[in-house]
Formats: C-alpha cells, structure tokens, sequence
C-alpha cells in the first residue's frame, strides 16, 4: 500500500536536506515495511516506504522516468489501480516502454501520455505526487472516495506532503498547534472537506489534484457526484449491481501476496465475502479466507443495545459455512482494549485524537494485527451503507425534515456528543451548533439534483450526498490508519467510483423497493448468501458491552484529574467530571454510555504526545 511523503521549496536547495526528508520517509515504515527511498533534486525531495503487493521484485520507489538519461518526472504512489492491465496494454501500443510489471509504473507512465488528464482513466483508490522536472512542477492526486489518504502544508515558497500528518510533522519548521476551528472539528461528528486539525495543514480532498508551481498552489477538482437520469428497470438495476460487484470484487483479488476478507455477518462484508469465495472457486485458487472479531464472553452475555439488535457469531458462521471459508474468530477482551500500549499505538497511527467509535479504533487494531499474521491484502464493506441507505437515519421519518446531519438525529445522536464533560464558557465561544449548521448548509448546497427533481427524491439525494462525502469519510480513515499501522493493505469494494456513480443516481423507490434497508444489495446478492444473512437488520462493527471496559476508563480519567498538570484540564468543567466518576456503574455499558468519557481522554492523550498547542 505504500506511504508517500515529500517536499518543494523553490527558494532553497533541498539536496542539502537528505537528513529531514529520510525522517519525514522513516515515519511512514508503519505503511510500508518492505522497503523504501528517497530522490532529492535541488527544489524538490520526494520519498516513499513500500509495501509490497504487485510486482515484488519491481516497481521501487519514487519511481523516476528518463530519457536520454534525464529524469523527465518523478512519482511517489500510495494505492492499487485495479485496470493497469487494460492502462499499460493502451500504453505499449502507443509506443511506451516498461521496465516493470507494477501498477506504478502505469501511473507514471500514464502521467506522460496524458498529462494530468490521466487520472481520469484510472480505477482504484491511490494518492500519489508527481514532481515534473521539466516544468518544476508538483501535483498532489487523491482517489475519487478519499479512500487513501494526503496530507499537505503549504510554506511561503512551497509545500510538504505525507500519507499522514506525521510525515509532515517530522520536518522541525512545522509548528504543532490547534485552533478554535481545528478543537470544533474534533468536538463534533462533522466532517469538513480539507480540514486536517493541525493549524495551516490540509488534506487533499477526494476527486481533487492540488497543484504546486513557482506561480502558487491551485486546486482542480477532477471527479464529483452527479445527477443523472435512471432509466433502468428494477430487474435491470438489480443486474447491473451485481455485475458491477462481480467486476470490482475480481479485480481487487488482483494480488502477488496472500489476501482475505473482513467477515462481519453483516449483508455488506457477507456479500464481498461470498462473491469472492466464488471468483477463486472460479479460478481453481480454493477457499476464501476470512477473519472476524468477537469479545470474550459476548456470545454468552450479548444483551440488545440502541446500536446493535443482534451479535455477529452467528451470522459469521453461518457465511463461512455456506462458502467453506477458511475462517478464523480473533477474539478481544477488555483488557486489550484498555491496554495502554495498545492506545499507544491507536494514537501513533491516527496523529489525531481517536475520539470517536471508542473502543472500535483499538478492536479494530488488534484485528487488523492479527490478519496481517496470515494475510498482507484483505477486502471490506465500507461504503455499502452510505449507498444502498443502510443505516437507521435514511429510514426515519424526522430525518427528512431535520436541518442538519442525518446520524446526528434519532438514535445515533447522543453516541455522536462526546462535549458532556467539557467547560460550558470554552463551548459557548466555539458555538459548535452554529459552525454545525453552516456546514450543514454548505454541503447542501453542494448536492446536484435533476431539474424539476422535488419531495422525497430530492430530499434521499441529499441525504445520500452527505452520507458519502461527510460521513463515510470517517471511517475509511479508521480503516485505513488501523489497517497501515501493522501494514496491511484493505481494499473497498463498494468504494470503486462506477458502482458509485450508478447506485447514486438510482432512485430511492428501488433502494427500498422491498420496505427494507439496502434493497437493491440484498437481491443482487441474495443467492450466494444464506437466508439469515438476508434477513438479518442492520448492525454496526461491535463493540464491548463489559462494564469492566467502562471501569478502567473511569479509573484513567481520574487519574488525569489527579495529576493537576494534564492538558485537557483547562478544557473541563470539573464538577461535572467529578459527578461523572462518581455515578455508579452499570451492570452494561456500551458506546453512547462512554462516549463522554473516550473524548476527553483521547484529546488528552494527543495533547501529551504531540505536544500540541492549543490556540483560542
């Protein structure tokens, strides 16, 4: 999968700073343990850490293109292109030359037939930088869905960029601060397109390339959401989403290193699972392996939450049986949730205080550590619900009249306000209500609708929207910093932008054709599941229900207040962190029960570590 990192500065002489550029590169080993390098010119330094999954042998980073023995351009690529078959095919018969078989070299390739234009040929989810010698130019290129990450920070003759805000926070002219904007970022579940925490820092926005010349930095954006007219019939859609799906889950079986799926019992991993199982029978290449994760005693003591109706065991067993998967169950208790090594770890992959899902950044961690035992690539089901209208809010009907972020409403919402505990006046000033409704009203605005599209329709376009530009984005970024933590590559299938592009514009009468949830998936896939799959209500990733998780979470926050020196405190109204510790603890806990005490705590800790300062 690969970490990405580098600078240009065209007011001094970068070949002098080998030693900052191999730090800001070594801070990427996590996301590429196999190998990694560096290329330094006089403006530019671009490095990269490899994880080897096509073309083991070839395709080394940064990848430079000559002629006539001189660099021409240079590349630097996070990702997998799942059609650099048909890509380098096109190119060879336009006279290009190979001296790998790596996807890298497709892109790289590409950039010099088609100038930027070429990402738009491309399927797959990658960042990449091309620094262009001849016009001393440097793109930064992000995937349609924003499902690999890239980070930048624009100096006054230039700019850094990393996979991870790490990378550029290794470079020592970098400050470490946090404004009022970036501490609203991180109090609310709203995610701001660009917005990176870090004060003067940015992401990359998906489906955008940022371009840094001599003249400046400018944004283009390449790839968006559209609306488009569906004329296809119920039968005819439902076949298309399993063509498509078929297509995409073949593609990204593409692998020269041992590959899985995320098994959850859930109708989305369920259905990448199975339609996986079925291309290797296929292919003669045998059975699918596959991983899920459960608690300790869970079976036994699972009582049905707000979140959560059902466990997953037995739904997970029941796939793996129907396909004969080579399954495995990695089971969690909550003294690895708690461990403090492991939070540790959570908070040195994220750069950014894990505040939301709780106890899900360190499950999944432990998870992902455990595959990567046994397998370098695994495939997901993110997305499937921001699609095909999975979850409980593209169901309910306040959702539809309600101004603002649809999982802020219902039931989700409380799970969703982790400020409980925080100083009342600091809350006040940063009147998280009124940057939350112009966001709200910003995106909106955004939304592409068809002409004369009204009521309903218009209103589950919008809802849609938000979903995959606002809210989906958080969790491809859990993913992707708990899986590139132990180095290991998660692929998304339900990510790849023509599946996208189809299912947005399907109208929501056939995403609910059936008065359930994720109608159009659950046809389209329904003969290679079994009937508990399909009839099984939507669950989110677990999570501990154990009071002894709570417990220590309880013990942990009481110990930063003890301290008097801890960061977070100014940033507290104590009385009502003292009359939290103090209410008694229930026989169950769960997310929203603890989610005002995971805040506070993981602010905290990212404070410490990073040794942030806090501007207001």
């Amino acid at each position: 999968m690969c970490g990405i990192v580098g600078w240009v500065d065209f007011e001094r002489d970068l070949a002098l700073e080998r030693s900052t550029i191999d730090a800001m590169t070594e801070t990427m080993a996590c996301r590429g343990p196999d190998a990694g390098g560096t290329w330094l010119d006089r403006h530019a330094a671009i490095g990269h850490r490899r994880l080897s999954v096509i073309d083991l042998e070839g395709g080394r980073q940064p990848m430079v293109a000559e002629e006539d023995g001189r660099p021409l351009a240079v590349l630097t690529f996070s990702g997998e292109i799942y059609n650099y078959r048909e890509l380098r095919a096109e190119l060879v018969s336009r006279g290009h030359r190979f001296r790998t078989e790596s996807d890298t070299e497709v892109v790289l390739q590409a950039y010099l037939a088609w100038g930027q234009g070429m990402v738009d040929r491309l399927n797959g989810m990658f960042a990449f930088a091309v620094w262009d010698v001849r016009r001393e130019e440097l793109l930064l290129v992000r995937d349609r869905m924003g499902v690999k990450p890239l980070y930048y920070f624009p100096t006054r003759h230039g700019v850094l960029f990393g996979s991870e805000p790490k990378a550029i926070l290794a470079n020592r002219e970098i400050p470490r601060r946090v404004n009022a904007d970036g501490l609203r970022e991180l109090l609310d579940m709203v995610k701001t397109p660009e917005h990176a925490i870090f004060t003067g820092m940015s992401e990359v926005r998906p489906g955008h390339i940022v371009r840094v010349s001599r003249q400046g930095l400018s944004k283009h954006r390449y790839w968006a959401l559209e609306a488009k007219e569906h004329t296809d019939p119920l039968d005819t859609t439902i076949g298309t989403v399993r063509e498509l799906l078929e297509d995409i889950v073949s593609r990204q079986l593409i692998s020269d290193v041992p590959l899985c799926s995320l098994l959850s019992g859930g109708l989305d991993s369920s259905a990448v699972t199975a339609l996986a199982a079925k291309a290797l029978k296929a292919e003669g290449a045998g059975p699918v392996r596959s991983f899920s994760v459960d608690f300790v005693g869970a079976a036994e003591n699972f009582v049905p939450d707000p979140l959560r109706s059902t466990p997953d065991a037995p739904f997970v067993r029941d796939l793996a049986e129907l396909v004969k998967a080579d399954h495995k169950e990695i089971l969690l208790d909550s003294d690895d949730l708690s461990d403090p090594a492991i939070r540790a770890a959570v908070l040195a992959a994220t750069d950014l205080p894990p505040v939301w899902y709780g106890d899900l950044w360190p499950s999944l961690y432990l998870l992902f550590r455990a595959v990567r035992e046994r397998s370098t690539v695994a495939l997901s089901g993110e997305s499937a619900d921001e699609l095909f209208g999975g979850y409980s809010w593209f169901h309910d009907p306040e959702v539809l009249t309600a101004e603002t972020f649809p999982w802020l409403t219902t039931t989700p919402g409380p799970f969703y306000d982790g400020t409980p505990l925080f100083d009342r006046s600091l809350l006040g000033r940063l009147d998280i209500p009124g940057r939350r409704r112009q966001s709200y009203h910003e995106a909106i605005a955004e939304v592409p609708v068809l002409a004369g599209e009204t009521g309903l329709e218009k209103r589950m376009r919008e809802l849609g929207y938000l979903n995959l530009t606002r809210f989906v984005n958080t969790l491809l970024d859990r993913k992707d910093r708990m899986s590139m933590a132990v180095g290991l590559e998660v692929r998304v299938p339900f990510c790849d932008h023509r599946l996208v592009e189809y299912v947005f514009n399907t109208p929501w009468a056939m995403k609910k054709f059936d008065g359930r949830e994720k109608s159009l998936l659950r046809a389209a896939t329904r003969d290679v599941l079994p009937q508990s799959i399909v009839e099984r209500v939507k669950a989110p990733y677990p999570s501990t229900q154990d009071s002894g998780y709570e417990k220590k979470l309880r013990d942990r926050l009481a110990e930063v207040i003890a301290d008097g020196k801890a960061p977070i405190l100014p940033l507290l109204d104590l009385d009502r962190v003292t009359d939290r510790l103090n209410r008694p603890v229930s026989s169950e806990s769960t997310q929203i029960t603890r989610i005002d005490l995971e805040v506070p705590l993981s602010i905290n800790a990212w404070l410490e570590k990073y040794d942030v300062t806090v501007d207001l």
